[in-house]
């Protein structure tokens, strides 16, 4: 714990608040690790059902993308390794930035493709009842503080990673 103590000083934030920051990291690291190992060990999982309920201003190049195989393929490997990688990152403190900003980014991108607006309605259900903000929408401001708020930087491999650039002790 002394290790921890020492690196959140520094930062002018108590224990408990970065903590908190970096609890919130792991989390939705985990969120996207998981659902990358998810959709990897699915033989049967493809992109092509989310891409076909897309109602928005982006269903043409939903249609596109689905009516081409090798595209479609190509978009299910980055899916599943984007989610995975950003996932790893978030977790284990590893260019955390990039990978909260590649979440950001992501995220996006399914906000946008299926939207929770009014007059859309999609076939497959929901969670819940949403208007305007969903979980992708939270998570991705979520995400915003990770990039806001470097916790890796104390507590993570960005940290060791920042000791072999500067040569200083790492505490």
């Amino acid at each position: 714990m002394h290790v921890f103590k020492s690196a959140f000083e520094k930062t002018g934030y108590s224990t408990y608040q970065l903590s908190i920051l970096v609890i919130l990291r792991v989390l939705i690291g985990w969120h996207f690790l998981y659902e990358g190992i998810a959709k990897m060990l699915n033989p049967n999982w493809s992109s092509a059902a989310f891409l076909l309920e897309s109602k928005w201003i982006f269903s043409g190049i939903a249609e596109s993308i689905v009516a081409s195989p090798a595209v479609l393929q190509g978009v299910d490997f980055l899916n599943i390794w984007g989610l995975t990688a950003i996932g790893l990152g978030l977790i284990c403190g590893f260019f955390t930035r990039w990978a909260a900003i590649s979440g950001i980014g992501l995220l996006v991108i399914y906000y946008l493709m299926n939207p929770p607006f009014i007059g859309i309605e999609y076939s497959m259900p929901t969670e819940g009842s949403y208007l305007i903000v969903n979980k992708n929408l939270i998570e991705l401001f979520a995400l915003w503080v990770i990039v806001l708020f470097p916790t890796s930087e104390k507590i993570g491999i960005d940290r060791l990673i920042a000791k072999m650039f500067t040569n200083s002790e790492v505490e």
